[in-house]
């Protein structure tokens, strides 16, 4: 029922940024807020285990992996079902697959990912 869509991936050097955005949508007529409780942004690369990095819970609480703390910031705007991860001082470890969902009660919608490559 609901659709989540990834973008803002791309190539970058060391130190550099990216802001990935996640956009959550449905049919018309289809309340999105009847469906999610929050949004999470995951990472995945060959042969490991996909890795939560940042989640955002019901009253606003973000909470972030250790090795992104201090560094990425996800926000999230509710009234347009997006949400925004703004990555900064990216590392080559960093590079990956960033995966978005949309949270249920039970369950998730997600998205396809987003390919990002920290190299230089």
């Amino acid at each position: 029922q609901v659709q989540v869509v990834e973008s803002g991936g791309g190539l970058v050097q060391p130190g550099g940024s990216l802001r990935l955005s996640c956009a959550a949508s449905a049919a018309s007529g289809v309340d999105i807020n009847a469906y999610v409780v929050g949004y999470g942004w995951y990472r995945q690369t060959p042969g490991k285990q996909r890795e939560l990095i940042a989640a955002s819970f019901a009253g606003g609480n973000i909470h972030y992996h250790e090795s992104v703390k201090g560094r990425f910031t996800m926000s999230v705007d509710n009234a347009n079902h997006k949400t925004f991860l703004q990555m900064n001082g990216l590392k080559p470890e960093d590079t990956a697959v960033y995966i978005c969902n949309a949270a249920r009660t039970i369950g998730a919608f997600w998205g396809q990912g987003t390919q990002v490559t920290v190299s230089s």
